[in-house]
């Protein structure tokens, strides 16, 4: 999902004129969501450039990703709902995931021998393939990101950002009829 962002943001100045006509309006915290959101956008934008030229999304990456045991670097099956489940995603965008996957050859849908009501997908040669191609472009592409920041500024980010997201799920939980998950497809 794209989401439009102003490329210039509000100066401080700006947000505290604003406060005096919304006095809900807080200037230190607008001023830090805003540049969130930003640079959330143009990080986001960059890894989607990277994936794009290899015809991938974060989502179809990260499905790849799911297939393949992180200890053994192998491949394993996975029903459609355990993978929205780990995913966070819904099923429906799970299935719209696996078939752009399945039809690009990059995984398979194979019946459960036990249970031919239930299918699992596996990731294919193919696939295995695009995934240690693309997999080091894209740590590249984190890295790169991420260099201005030494560790303890990473950590900090780390901490801080948790903070947000805690209060992001505080929030659902407060209003779960206007909370929306984000689907990556």
């Amino acid at each position: 999902m794209t989401y439009l962002m102003r490329k210039n943001l509000p100066r401080y100045e700006q947000l505290l004129e604003a406060a005096q006509l919304y006095p809900e309006l807080d200037p230190t915290a607008c001023e830090a969501f805003l540049h969130l959101l930003r640079t959330g956008n143009d990080v986001t934008h960059e890894v989607e450039t990277y994936f794009a030229k290899h015809n991938l999304t974060q989502g179809r990456f990260f499905v790849l990703m799911l297939l393949m045991d992180k200890l053994k670097h192998a491949p394993i099956s996975r029903t459609p709902a355990e993978l929205a489940e780990v995913s966070g995603v819904t099923r429906a965008t799970m299935t719209g995931l696996i078939d752009t996957l399945e039809k690009d050859g990059l995984v398979t849908r194979e019946p459960d021998p036990k249970d031919h009501r239930m299918v699992s997908v596996k990731i294919t040669t193919k696939g295995v393939h695009v995934l240690k191609q693309t997999g080091p472009g894209h740590l590249g592409t984190m890295s790169s990101l991420m260099r201005l920041l030494n560790d303890t500024e990473r950590k900090t980010l780390v901490s801080l950002l948790g903070k947000v997201l805690k209060a992001v799920e505080e929030t659902k939980a407060q209003n779960p009829e206007t909370s929306g998950s984000a689907n990556n497809q």
